[in-house]
């Protein structure tokens, strides 16, 4: 089990809510880099008129995005 528990949960909800909407790949590697991306996603032509319903992960999703989920919110600054 990971040590962050959190941050397996975030992954793996992101997954699902994109999958009926393109191809995840969680993890994926980068090539030439030691680090690893979260999600990879490359969504499908025809779905891209139901993204909507993601709100603002939809948004996100209308494109190939890369995921990268913080248990911590962000500043504003």
């Amino acid at each position: 089990m990971t040590r962050f528990i959190h941050d397996q949960f975030s992954k793996d909800y992101i997954e699902e809510l994109l999958k009926n909407y393109g191809e995840v790949q969680a993890p994926s590697r980068v090539a030439g880099e030691v680090r690893e991306i979260d999600i990879l996603f490359s969504p499908f032509a025809a779905q891209a008129a139901n993204l909507e319903i993601l709100g603002l992960l939809g948004k996100f999703a209308v494109t190939p995005a890369i995921f990268e989920p913080f248990r911590n919110p962000a500043s504003k600054d």
